[in-house]
């Protein structure tokens, strides 16, 4: 996943391997860059802070199971791909368990900063959708997103503490799961059109026809006869 040229990659492995062994909190950013090879400038011109390497770990791993995911099948369910991709991304980051561990302890006690990785975590998942055909467009993707995100916070912890080399809890975790979240999703996307039609029907008929062209002026009505029409 990382090459062994680029500064950007060295230094995230580095990062990497020193919080395997120190933890994040004794992970300096000096650490870092002479774990690296680097000089502090260097890993300036790549990174604003270690939050920042952090992000660019998400951003390989992203592109990596993007790159080993198989084209879907006409057989598959959209779950069933979404499935496979997520199996894939800890598959990916298995050789970083330990030091996402003691990644997630530190930011764990830390909320604040934890909250800097959100919108990286955030994009990450809607690739994942992206790669398993999802679809991403208007509010119904943008649930999606924010949906995949929550059960994959849950599963991730789970995986971080799975013992087993075939990952039987992290899958029966991810499966019960992502049903439960199609079908809240289903009943969502139900509600929202039923909403859709219940409001149609509130809409003057030209607009429901989207008809939107004014109608032709009326002729004057003649007055009507009578003492007013008298004194005129």
């Amino acid at each position: 996943m990382f090459d062994d040229f680029s500064k950007r990659s060295k230094a995230v492995r580095a990062a990497l391997d020193l919080a395997e062994k120190r933890g994040w909190r004794d992970t300096s950013l000096t650490d870092i860059a002479q774990g690296a090879g680097l000089s502090l400038s260097d890993l300036r011109r790549e990174f604003t802070c270690k939050s920042d390497i952090l992000r660019a770990f998400q951003a390989e791993v992203d592109a990596e199971v993007l790159a080993r995911a198989k084209a879907a099948g006409q057989e598959q369910s959209p779950r069933d791909r979404l499935f496979d991709i997520i199996m894939t991304r800890f598959e990916v980051m298995t050789p970083y368990r330990p030091a996402l561990k003691r990644i997630v302890a530190y930011l764990s006690c830390r909320p604040g900063e934890g909250a800097t990785l959100l919108c990286s975590t955030l994009a990450s998942q809607y690739w994942m959708l992206a790669g398993a055909g999802a679809k991403l467009d208007g509010a119904g993707g943008a649930l999606r997103v924010t949906g995949l995100t929550a059960i994959y916070g849950r599963v991730f912890e789970i995986w971080l503490d799975d013992p087993s080399a075939s990952l039987d809890r992290t899958m029966a975790a991810l499966d019960k799961r992502l049903r439960r979240g199609e079908r809240f999703l289903s009943g969502m996307e139900s509600t929202c059109q039923d909403f859709c039609r219940f409001a149609c029907g509130f809409l003057p008929r030209g607009w429901r026809r989207g008809d939107h062209a004014e109608a032709p002026p009326q002729p004057a009505s003649p007055p009507p006869a009578g003492p007013a029409a008298a004194a005129v």
